[in-house]
């Protein structure tokens, strides 16, 4: 009995002792891995969180479609915008004598991620807000056309 008590005694301080080293070792890993990260870590944060045409959304392609004009018959527009952040954008003045216009540039997504404006875009208002194989000329504001005319200036994926 008094041998079983022995081993018994022998066996818990051997395992507490093996505990407590394991402890140490890991606390000792735990500082070392923290020394080599600085104190604060700048996680960069999505500005335009959950679904959106942005990050939801097949945009990128050409977009086609033709314009109302006050003095012409319409404006044929096609605008190209890739993943990259680039654009294409072709207008043509339909019963004018005029050359077609083509601009090239960079766009840039609002904070909610479903409307992009056009950069160095001169003349008409360089915003379009993106939806499922369509985009939508908008007025200067970044709002929707309204009235009669308003399907018109919804250009169509190809």
């Amino acid at each position: 009995m008094k041998k079983f008590s022995l081993y018994a005694f022998l066996l818990i301080f051997a395992l507490s002792s093996c505990q407590k080293e394991k402890t140490t070792e890991t606390e000792e890993i735990t500082e070392t891995v923290l020394e080599d990260f600085p104190e604060t870590i700048e996680v960069p944060m999505n500005p335009t969180p959950g679904d959106n045409s942005m990050n939801a959304l097949d945009w990128e392609g050409t977009y086609v479609g033709t314009l109302p004009c006050a003095d012409c018959e319409g404006i044929a527009t096609e605008l190209s915008i890739n993943y990259d952040g680039t654009y294409i954008y072709k207008t043509t003045y339909l019963g004018k004598e005029t050359e077609a216009n083509e601009t090239e540039g960079t766009f840039q997504w609002d904070e909610t991620g479903s409307m992009i404006t056009l950069s160095g875009h001169e003349g008409a208002p360089g915003k379009f807000k993106v939806g499922e194989n369509r985009i939508w000329h908008l007025d200067m504001d970044g709002n929707r056309i309204e009235g009669d005319l308003a399907d018109k200036y919804i250009l169509t994926k190809q």
